[in-house]
């Protein structure tokens, strides 16, 4: 009887999903880069060519020609899954820039080193401008969305009390957008990793832990804003 129910548990037990290979990740990548850049594809067949008759007409130089282009094909591989990426990389943020929480998106394929808050701390209920904070080697980044002329104020205000938590911590402040003087959201990783570290990791710890408790301290975030939190997978961007 108990082998019975055992057996009956088993079958009426959800299949578990299968785990999605590496060249199901790629074709999806691909896929997705296709429908936002239809050109990829004479890109990807022009590089791949181009690469090979390169090989070609040097091997028929130095007298090799099988052996250069054999050596030329995993080169030509590995050109056109790096222009892949960098296309793939392009139409992620083409997706979400301009959506609320695209910043947070972005922040999140961040590597190791920076704590980095998913949901804003501080937003404006009535235009829905928000900013984000990631704490680092660099110091604090503030990154604000929204209109230059009104975020700038809540970043001002949001830098003010980060300073009374961490008086001695450098804080930097980004706009993302496409008016002047703003960040575009496909620059904004590349542009806090250019920051120069001032603080050490504990230090980093530690003021990421108070400020944490600052936010923990202010009222919650009113209902109905909900940022996208997706993020651009990029180890299905490298194929892997």
């Amino acid at each position: 009887m108990a082998l019975k129910k055992k057996k009956d548990a088993a079958e009426g037990a959800a299949p578990k999903q299968k785990k999605k290979r590496w060249y199901h990740q790629l074709w999806e990548v691909f896929q997705m880069t296709r429908e936002a850049q239809p050109s990829i594809v004479w890109w990807l067949l022009g590089s791949f060519v181009g690469i090979i008759a390169l090989g070609l007409v040097i091997g028929l130089a130095v007298g090799h020609p099988v052996y250069v282009t054999l050596l030329s094909l995993p080169v030509a591989l590995i050109v056109v899954m790096l222009l892949l990426s960098r296309r793939a990389e392009r139409a992620a943020y083409s997706r979400i820039e301009g959506t609320p929480g695209a910043s947070a998106s972005a922040l999140g394929t961040i590597r190791r080193g920076w704590n980095i808050e998913e949901q804003p701390v501080a937003i404006d209920p009535r235009t829905q401008d928000v900013v984000f904070r990631a704490v680092g080697r660099p110091g604090v980044v503030l990154v604000g969305e929204g209109p230059s002329h009104r975020v700038k104020r809540l970043l001002e205000g949001e830098r003010r009390k980060v300073a009374r938590v961490a008086p001695n911590v450098t804080v930097h402040l980004v706009e993302v957008g496409r008016d002047e003087g703003q960040t575009p959201l496909p620059k904004l990783v590349r542009t806090i990793q250019k920051l120069k570290p001032t603080l050490t990791k504990a230090e980093v710890a530690a003021v990421a832990k108070r400020l944490r408790a600052l936010q923990s301290s202010r009222p919650p975030i009113p209902k109905g804003v909900d940022p996208l939190r997706a993020r651009p997978d990029r180890k299905g961007m490298r194929g892997r």
